[in-house]
Order: C-alpha cells, then structure tokens, then sequence
C-alpha cells in the first residue's frame, strides 16, 4: 500500500493541508470570530476576507506528564493576618499590574493572542454555512427535467422539413468545382485550340475531328457530375439544454423616506448586501428584483438602490404594490420560487397600514414562499409593525423581525435564513 502525502504549499509558504486541518479543528472559535467581525464592517468591505483572534488558551495543546507518586504529608497554613470584616487596601500601581486581562511576568516574557488572516471564500463560507431559502421547492416533478432547444449546426442527415436549401446549394456548388475545375480548364483550353484551327486557311481536318471527339469526352464526363448529391444535403440540427426546474426570484424592497436617518439605511445595506453575497454565492440562477419606495415607489438597479440619495414621505403600500404588479407580469408562481426581503423603520401613515396588511394576506403572501419583514428603529413599534403581527400570526410564510444596532444584523440574517433539518436532509440547496 502506497502513501501519498501532500506537501504542496499554497501562495504563503503554508501548508494547504495544515490550513484546512487548523480551521476545522477551530472552527466553533473561527465562526464566532467572524460574527463578531460583520458588525464591525463597513457596507464596502463586507466581501474581503478578515483577520481573526483566537485567545491562546483556546490553542493550547494537552500535555501528558508523570505525577508525584507516593505518600505525601502537606501542612497548610492558616491565616494569620485577616478576620471576618477586615477592609484590604487597593493594590499599589506600578508593581506589575497592568490594565490589561493578562498575567503579568517578572521575566518580561508573554503571549499574545493568536492572530492569523482568512481568505474572502473562507470568511463567507463561515459567513453563510447552513444557511439556505427557506420552503424552497421544485416546480414540477422531482424526475421530471425540462429541456429547451436550441439550434447546434447543421448534420448530414434528417427530416426533410430540418432540410436548409441554401447550405445544400452551396455544398454542392463547392463539390462541382472541386471535381470539375481541371476538366474546364481543360476543356477552355481545347476549345480555344479548336477554334483556331478552324479558322487556319491550311487543311486540319483529322486534328479538328481530334479534337472534337476530346471535346465531347470531355463535356460528357462534366456531365457525369450530379448537380446535387447526397453528400451535399444540410439539415439543421437541434438539440436540447437541460434547464432548472427551480427558480427563485428575491424582491428587496427598501424603506428611503425622509424619516430613515443615515445610520438606519446603513444598517438597511449591510442587511441588503448580506442578503445578495448570500444569494449569489450559493444559489445559481436567482433573480434579484430592487424596489426603493418613499410615497411612490420605482424599481432601479443595484447601484440606484445602494446609493441613490433620493428620498421622500412614507407610503409603503406603494412597494407591495409595485411588487405585486412585477410578480403578475413576470414571475409565475408556478415557475418561480418568490421570496420578499423588506426593510423599514416602521414609519408609515397610520391609514396605509392596514392597507399593507391587505395586500399581504390577499395578494403576495399566496404566491410568495417566504416574506420576512425587518425593522430598524429603536423608538417604539408603531402602526404598520402591528398590522404585520397580526399577518405572522397566522400566515408561516410570513416573519417579523426587529433589528435596533449593528450587532443585530447578522444574527437576525441568521435566524431568517437558517437551513432547516428537513431542507438538510433533502440534500441542501438546489443548484449549489
């Protein structure tokens, strides 16, 4: 039996194996290294890697060493300086006490935490592992597969109907004159000589019927050659690309009204763009679908929706509605899985609340697998907060979630996208 063992080093002079063996021995610390690292993040750098801390207690390596053996006799000391009640003075400074949390040595000697840097793949697959679209499903059939057909060439051979006339032609064009040309230049050749010596006044009446009958084999065997020929036949050829039978489409529907301070959208694009690594990242083909609303709403492109500084009063009605007019003329339900990803401080027209509700419950929550409702404020909830209560409670597709500082972010997102065990089991995520 043969051993390989792999010593290849990666970019860094560190070995790829030793790597991959460190993080999975500590990995519980690595994860929660990173959770705390997104809080502190910027919008801009949420996609690099980080640099992680990892306390050295946490590193040390188990050692085995021979104990004292044998009888041993140990007098303690009693305490002959303090009783019950005794008041002890503060510690003087400048004695080897520090502020910080370490042991302070006599030797000048000490270590550290155990700084080490991940890559931008290792940090988002810390990031987004185990999470996954909830009720995510196949639109039809597990063992059915869909095709789509598409033009691939042309083949020698089909149905008359496949047949490209034009393609043919040119073949057969190309075929005369490749097994023609010589002949007719040839025969060009024996006609110019022919007509010359037809009209030299001397006698050349044996090379004139010479010629003649060259003349004709020669024209006879042109003749031969078919104008079209079995080889020369195209037909166009078609085949077929499988396509998934899941698709899925995320509405990020984002509140800019006047009443969204600087520091609220922040946390609203930190939440957004955690969202769409996450999306993209693991899933193929899933559309993202951006809505900003104030009191109309407008559906704009990735930069317009992270960086417009539009912005307005409040009528969120005005997104569910754009929503529900997009899912209506592009989306099928029955082709598409449709998620909703809103985000708001809760400010909206006490009259639109309801309103919201209704278009909820009536219009969006039934096509929609998954609708989650965030909410950035730290005042008190207000009216449309209670109006999507009422819809969460009875309605599983539907889940509010309030989110007050920067540190809430990422364990919200956690918690609204966290794989559940029946979606592990089934095999995880569709098209990763």
């Amino acid at each position: 039996m043969a051993h390989f063992i792999d010593r290849r080093l990666n970019s860094k002079g560190k070995s790829t194996v030793n790597r991959q063996r460190f993080l999975k021995r500590y990995k519980s610390q690595i994860k929660r290294a990173v959770s705390d690292a997104v809080g502190k993040r910027s919008v801009t750098d949420l996609e690099t890697g980080e640099e992680i801390s990892i306390p050295t207690r946490d590193i040390s390596e188990p050692v085995f060493h021979t104990g004292k053996g044998g009888k041993r006799d140990v007098v303690h000391p009693g305490n002959d300086q303090f009783t019950a009640g005794d008041k002890i003075n503060r510690p003087p400074s400048g004695r080897g006490q520090g502020a910080g949390e370490g042991d302070a040595s006599d030797s000048g000697e000490g270590e550290d935490e155990f700084v080490f840097s991940i890559s931008k793949d290792e940090y988002l697959d810390l990031l987004f592992e185990d999470l996954a679209l909830p009720n995510l499903k196949k639109n039809q059939f597990d063992k059915v597969v869909q095709y789509e057909t598409y033009r691939a060439g042309f083949q020698t051979d089909g149905v008359p109907s496949n047949l490209d006339i034009v393609r043919s032609l040119k073949g057969s064009v190309a075929r005369r004159i490749a097994l023609t040309g010589s002949d007719r230049k040839k025969l060009r050749e024996l006609e110019a000589e022919l007509q010359a010596l037809k009209e030299d006044k001397h006698d050349n009446t044996l090379k004139i019927i010479e010629l003649e009958k060259e003349v004709e084999a020669l024209k006879a065997k042109i003749a031969k050659v078919p104008f079209i020929d079995t080889f020369d036949l195209r037909f166009k050829n078609y085949d077929r690309k499988p396509v998934p039978t899941s698709k899925a489409v995320m509405f990020c529907l984002m509140d800019v009204s006047g009443s969204m301070d600087q520091a609220t959208k922040e946390m609203a694009k930190r939440f957004y763009i955690l969202l769409y690594l996450f999306l993209t990242r693991t899933y193929e083909n899933v559309e993202v679908v951006y809505i900003r609303h104030h009191t109309q709403a407008k559906e704009v492109d990735e930069h317009e929706f992270f960086y417009s500084q539009e912005t307005g009063g409040t009528i969120v009605s005005s997104a569910l509605k754009l929503m529900d007019e997009i899912v209506k003329a592009r989306y099928d339900s029955s082709d598409w899985n449709i998620y909703a990803a809103q985000a708001s401080d809760g400010d909206n027209w006490a009259d639109d609340s309801p309103q919201c509700r209704d278009l909820l419950m009536n219009h969006l929550l039934p096509v929609t697998r998954y609708f989650a409702y965030i909410e950035i404020t730290e005042r008190q909830h207000q009216s449309l907060w209670r109006e999507y209560q009422k819809v969460e409670d009875v309605m599983d597709n539907f889940v509010c979630k309030h989110i007050q500082q920067v540190s809430d972010i990422y364990p919200v997102f956690r918690e609204l996208f966290r794989q559940s065990e029946q979606n592990a089991a089934a095999g995880g995520h569709y098209g990763s």
